[in-house]
């Protein structure tokens, strides 16, 4: 029997991805994961690879085919540079549309599921409130969260730190953006 890496031959570096078990790995839909095993199983008589993903925060388990991973937009973590442009759209003045709730919510779902690290900071930064700021309704919040988990989590992993740690270093960036963006607003 050949080896793995005698079957793929020179090609399938230009087809597929190429994840190592213990990769962290960000899968677009559900955030950041890592790859616990590759698996080989035949499936209506076809031999199929699989990258078996683990997300332990939702404490699920995903086997995507090798050569589907890039098509789903699963990729590796981002570059310090990705991140570090990330964590600049933080430090910005929030963008409030006036569009129904309802439309912008969606929005906001499409940039998170995206996986696009930039997208996911503009939904961090656009739905932060400060301690002094009028409170989110109840689904606002649930988006907030939901966004900032999964950048927090991107950054936990690059960081090889926790989730925890990493959101409260996000939260210090919003709240010293905040407190610049607000003083315009407090009466004199």
């Amino acid at each position: 029997m050949t080896s793995d890496a005698t079957q793929k031959g020179p090609f399938m570096a230009a087809k597929a991805l190429s994840f190592d078990v213990g990769d962290y790995v960000v899968y677009p839909k559900h955030g950041v994961g890592r790859v616990i095993e590759l698996q080989k199983q035949e499936i209506a008589g076809t031999s199929l690879e699989l990258y078996v993903l683990r997300f332990e925060k939702e404490r699920m388990t995903l086997r995507v085919p090798t050569n589907k991973a890039e098509s789903v937009g699963m990729r590796k973590l981002s570059s310090d540079k990705t991140m570090r442009e990330a964590m600049e759209t933080l430090k910005g003045k929030p963008k409030v549309k006036r569009t129904m709730w309802s439309r912008r919510a969606q929005e906001y779902e499409a940039k998170i599921n995206s996986g696009d690290l930039a997208s996911i900071a503009e939904v961090v930064r656009d739905l932060f409130r400060a301690d002094d700021q009028p409170e989110q309704s109840y689904s606002e919040r649930q988006i907030f969260e939901a966004a900032c988990s999964r950048l927090a989590r991107e950054l936990a992993a690059m960081e090889e730190v926790d989730e925890p740690k990493a959101q409260e270093k996000i939260l210090d960036i919003l709240r010293a953006a905040a407190a610049i963006y607000n003083k315009d607003k407090v009466p004199a």
